[in-house]
């Protein structure tokens, strides 16, 4: 089966349904044993840009026994006209129906993704609610970041990967592949299952609800179900993939990537993915080369990113970066550098790479003020700020972009035009209009295993009224501004911070046709609110509303490493105004040091 062409020529972008890209893998179905149906609950540009997603494949299909394949959420167009015509979504490789594979695993990078998750599912045919699913259905299983508070999405996903994918993924596939030719029931392979560490199956657990509405416990109620669920971590990286799929269309990161580093030690007190993928690990300069010379042999990329959550706390990044420079001399290879921190060092070390022609340099100061910026651990001076910038300007860099949160915990209105003051003595480092700078504002969103699980986040009024004051100073600067919707921000922190009782919204928003609810033109705020008071919820409740340090949380129960001591020690320090060093100084007792594979890594 495929997609007619009468189908695809009247849809945007029909080349995110035909699959067949260079280095795309195809193993014989019919003699294949376990079939895996790989998904990012977005696009295709979006998906393919999703680095989980090459690496499982990669592993997957160097397996014995066992295919994989992918599949994304199609646009509106598409989906409308499949529906019209009867036909299930098919993956892209063999054009099977989703409903034939074995295993269908998303990947949960973001909360409002989760509506695809269940139009996917029916669009395959396949019930979106775990209990209504028997022997004969594919296993739905979830990992990425939003797996760390999965009860959400509890109720369609019938088993989570807790932390770290390749090794668990491995294990998983095996057990899978165990209980299809020994037999036994659906119950049995969950089973089976929920022994592998990190795996966490929703239905072997009770949850418990104070009088009052919060999480009471979370119970297990099944002989194969432990009271936590730890995160798995790699204590080493495996070598990086230099044979992925190269998309026939754009895709939103259009380049090559290599992973120098996960990880990072800054301990940034809002920031999720620095709890989620500690313990920093490196990956050796020799095997960063490699990876590099197989990307541009095997895909023709002309661009190459070297990954991590802060570049350049790589040891040794500058003469990792000046040996690829070297050896690509006669070549045009442009390296990109993500996630720079804001000091010279960063500048001198972009500068390095001989751009023909310079782009944008992005830092992310994150709040206005020195005073608000010790508050969240990322105490970056002013001065250095200046520095770094008039450093770039001495360059020849002109295009300069800055992100900052609004709504972060003790921030004030003077913080905020903390932004606007800033940015008014960086324009003036620019001589003659020379320097651009574009200003992207988030609204702060508080995350699972953060020191800032327990806050409120702020509410519309005091959100709109903070980006007024940035819309008015920032027009007055002449200076672009880009922010998010309050309405959407809200919606992600209920989904990241819910419980298991929030799976009824969802479905709800979903019957009454909210999908792509990450996409400005396809959210719909009234679908979610309705949901809401149909489940007799309150969303308030889950954003707006400080929690006691004393609270269970519905994410309890998902052992990250990170000690609660430890989050709530960090958490009051944000109201001390007091800082902690980062793992790169001395160790602040976080917890790791219970993980044996995390002690490996920092060994």
């Amino acid at each position: 089966m495929s997609y007619p062409d009468s189908i695809l020529h009247k849809v945007t972008r029909p080349a995110r349904y035909t699959g067949g890209e260079w280095n795309a893998i195809h193993k014989d179905w019919d003699t294949t044993e376990l079939r895996i149906a790989l998904s990012y609950p977005d696009v295709y540009e979006i998906g393919m840009s999703n680095m989980a997603i090459p690496i499982l494949y990669d592993l997957l299909n160097h397996m014995d026994g066992v295919l994989a394949e992918r599949v994304f959420a199609p646009w509106v167009d598409m989906g409308a006209a499949l529906r019209h015509a009867g036909i299930p979504l098919l993956s892209l490789e063999s054009k099977r129906p989703l409903s034939e594979f074995d295993i269908i695993g998303f990947s949960l990078g973001y909360e409002l993704t989760y509506t695809n998750v269940l139009n996917m599912l029916d669009m395959a045919g396949i019930p979106v609610l775990s209990e209504d699913r028997n022997g004969g259905h594919p296993l739905v299983i979830a990992g990425g970041g939003c797996a760390l508070n999965p009860e959400p999405m509890s109720a369609f996903i019938d088993a989570f990967v807790i932390g770290e994918g390749e090794q668990v993924t491995v294990d998983l596939a095996q057990t899978s592949l165990r209980w299809k030719r020994e037999g036994g029931s659906r119950h049995d392979l969950l089973a089976a299952l929920s022994r592998i560490p990190g795996v966490y199956v929703p239905s072997f657990y009770n949850v418990d609800y104070t009088p009052a509405g919060q999480v009471a416990a979370a119970r297990p109620v099944d002989p194969a179900a432990g009271p936590t669920v730890r995160r798995r971590i790699m204590a080493q990286l495996l070598e990086p993939v230099t044979r992925p799929v190269v998309p026939f269309i754009e895709a939103v990161h259009d380049r090559g990537a290599v992973e120098i580093q996960r990880g990072c030690t800054r301990g940034c007190r809002f920031c999720q993915a620095g709890v989620i993928y500690r313990p920093a690990r490196y990956r050796p300069p020799e095997e960063v080369m490699n990876a590099v010379d197989g990307l541009i042999r095997n895909c023709g990329y002309n661009e190459i990113a070297l990954v991590s959550l802060s570049t350049t706390d790589y040891p040794g990044i500058e003469k990792l970066v000046d040996s690829l420079a070297r050896r690509y001399s006669d070549q045009s290879l442009t390296l990109s550098l993500p996630s720079l921190r804001i000091d010279k060092f960063s500048v001198e070390l972009m500068d390095s790479l001989h751009f023909a022609k310079k782009p944008g340099l992005t830092f992310a100061p994150e709040a206005g003020t020195e005073r608000l910026r010790q508050a969240i651990n990322k105490a970056v001076p002013d001065e250095e700020i200046m520095a770094t910038v008039a450093n770039a300007v001495s360059k020849g860099w002109s295009n300069i972009k800055l992100y900052f949160m609004v709504g972060l915990p003790t921030e004030t209105l003077e913080d905020v035009e903390g932004i606007v003051i800033l940015v008014n003595k960086l324009r003036r480092l620019g001589k003659g209009g020379q320097l651009r700078i574009r200003i992207t504002a988030a609204t702060f969103i508080p995350k699972a295993h953060t020191p800032f699980q327990w806050v409120a986040q702020a509410g519309a009024e005091e959100l709109n009224a903070k980006q007024d004051v940035l819309r008015r100073g920032l027009r007055q600067a002449k200076t672009k501004l880009s922010w998010q919707n309050p309405e959407t921000s809200l919606l992600e922190t209920v989904l990241s911070r819910g419980d298991r009782r929030l799976g009824a919204v969802i479905h709800e928003a979903w019957k009454q046709g909210s999908t792509f609810d990450a996409w400005d033109e396809r959210y719909r705020h009234d679908n979610w609110m309705r949901a809401f008071d149909k489940a007799g919820l309150d969303p308030a409740f889950y954003g707006a509303r400080e929690r006691p340090l004393e609270e269970v949380l519905p994410w309890s129960h998902i052992d990250t490493g990170m000690c609660a001591e430890f989050l709530k020690q960090e958490y009051k320090n944000t109201f001390k105004g007091q800082m902690t060093a980062g793992c790169y100084e001395t160790c602040s007792a976080c917890g790791l040091e219970r993980f044996p594979e995390a002690c490996a890594a920092m060994a």
